[in-house]
């Protein structure tokens, strides 16, 4: 298939993210205002502009909006907070459907604040990030895995963002896991997408997507060396993508490894986001074509655009065919 036919059929697709959906607040500073606070003595940090986006999994819905799939929506967790306002904003202004989204009293919406200096446009701050450190609870677990047991048939791809960086996890607790292994057994006309920083080889069943770091790290944990191939055996995936930045990507099944090199490009500008990125475009373009091969070589032709970009961007059909 060509470029404008894989992107022509997008529009037909339906597309579920489940996992860590979080808050970006991109906040400029003026370092001419860092005067000291006069009851402290401390040099404040000036924010004079602040922008909001949708992050982590938002980032992968964003992005499949832009590449123009005909229905997103995002199933996590979101604090009753003013965080939270501002996230179910950005959502609904990218057209992002957000009524699968469970409140959680008392939780705090997951925010990461990027200090950007308005000089030089450099993020050159420490970051104030807004974590939690528990797991949900069993109600709203509960309520995640019904909702999605409800909802995921009624989609295409449903791509997992296992995003949260503490040792209990955050919403892609170990039952929600389960759940989404036993969706991808019995429905296997459907594409499940999973990113996981931290536990790839605790998934069962659907198709992987680590970078080489968490790929060789998961390997690591599971039999003590680098195997992509026994890791992939190991969580029964039908297919293995690890992400390797400018060297492409490698894709592991049954038969064995094969190699797609990376879209060519300039030195990027922001690299924030490029696996989301590549998550969205690869999965669709997998959905759309059937051919893992041709399917990476979209997710690359997509991150080497999103990459060009400062922050979190996405790509649309006419950059992408612009690009070929």
């Amino acid at each position: 298939m060509t470029t404008a036919e894989i992107l022509a059929a997008f529009p037909k697709l339906r597309a579920l993210i489940i996992g860590d959906i979080c808050l970006d607040r991109w906040c400029r500073y003026d370092p001419a205002l860092a005067e000291p606070s006069r009851e402290t003595g401390l040099p404040r940090i000036a924010v004079t502009e602040t922008e909001t986006t949708p992050g982590a999994a938002g980032t992968i819905a964003s992005n499949l909006v832009a590449l123009g799939a005909g229905r997103v929506a995002v199933l996590g967790v979101v604090g009753d907070d003013g965080f939270g306002y501002e996230l179910e904003r950005a959502l609904t202004a990218r057209r992002i459907m957000k009524d699968m989204i469970v409140h959680a009293a008392g939780t705090p919406t997951f925010t990461y604040t990027k200090l950007i200096n308005a000089n030089t446009n450099a993020e050159d701050l420490p970051r104030v990030d807004f974590v939690s450190v528990q797991p949900p609870g069993p109600e709203i677990e509960r309520r995640i895995i019904e909702t999605f047991r409800d909802a995921a048939p009624r989609f295409d791809v449903i791509l997992v963002s296992d995003q949260a960086e503490t040792e209990t996890g955050g919403v892609v607790t170990p039952a929600v896991r389960d759940e989404i292994a036993r969706f991808a057994a019995a429905h296997k006309e459907k594409i499940v997408w999973v990113d996981s920083r931290l536990r790839p080889e605790h998934f069962r069943n659907a198709i992987v997507k680590p970078n080489e770091a968490e790929a060789a790290a998961a390997s690591q944990r599971l039999c003590g060396r680098v195997d992509y191939a026994a890791l992939r055996a190991h969580i029964a995936a039908p297919l293995l993508v690890v992400t390797q930045g400018d060297r492409g990507v490698v894709l592991i099944d049954a038969k064995g490894e094969t190699r797609v090199p990376a879209a060519t490009s300039k030195p990027p500008v922001d690299i924030c986001g490029a696996g989301d990125s590549f998550s969205a475009g690869a999965s669709l373009a997998l959905r759309v074509t059937g051919s893992p091969a041709a399917a990476a070589a979209f997710g690359n032709r997509v991150a080497s655009i999103t990459i060009m970009k400062p922050g979190t961007g996405t790509a649309s059909p006419a950059e992408i065919l612009a690009a070929e």
